[in-house]
């Protein structure tokens, strides 16, 4: 039996974000992102409650407006905060570790498009890949992790910063690209 869209988007193959599947649970995600970001804070809490039905966020605080593609692949560990205005386009797994902090507008993206033309607009062919956070990391406003990023635990990325490419723990990253500008030793 052939895989079914979902199937070949959590396996890492590619795969039609078209399919009618796939839609039905971004819609329940938008759903669920309205709530959490229209409902008054005291309603609201940390978490709307429909948005934290969606993903695993045991102690998570997540201020609106936020937005995310499925919210079925999001697990944020205990404490962690994200600012207000940030997306998660979780096509992927994403993990972010206890303790992590988002500034405002930060974005991660989990989807790659298909590089042919038609394959990616008529087909919607794209693949997806995980990003992980580990514990105790910091994001500067206004950054962008890309598809398949790991960065390490107490890593620093500045603010405005575009992240191709893994970063080890204790790191400093600011630019676009991103690169090191402090290792953990402090150098």
């Amino acid at each position: 039996m052939p895989k079914s869209e979902r199937e070949k988007m959590a396996a890492g193959e590619w795969y039609t974000c078209l399919d009618d599947e796939l839609e039905a649970l971004r819609v329940t995600a938008r759903a669920a992102v309205h709530q959490h970001n229209t409902l008054p804070p005291a309603e609201r809490g940390a978490i709307g409650p429909a948005l934290r039905a969606l993903m695993t966020a045991p102690t998570a605080i997540i201020e609106a407006p936020f937005h995310c593609a499925y919210g079925i692949n999001i697990e944020l560990g205990d404490q962690v905060f994200l600012n207000a205005g940030c997306t998660i386009l979780d096509s992927a797994p994403v993990r972010i570790g206890a303790r992590s902090q988002l500034g405002p507008n930060v974005q991660i993206y989990c989807a790659e498009h298909h590089k042919d033309a038609a394959k990616r607009t008529e087909a919607g062919l794209e693949i997806a890949r995980p990003v992980t956070l580990g514990e105790r990391v910091w994001i500067g406003g206004g950054a962008i992790i890309l598809a398949g990023v790991t960065i390490g635990a107490d890593a620093i990325v500045g603010a405005g910063s575009v992240v191709t490419r893994d970063v080890a723990a204790g790191a400093t990253v600011v630019g676009n690209p991103a690169r090191v500008i402090e290792a953990k030793d402090g150098r």
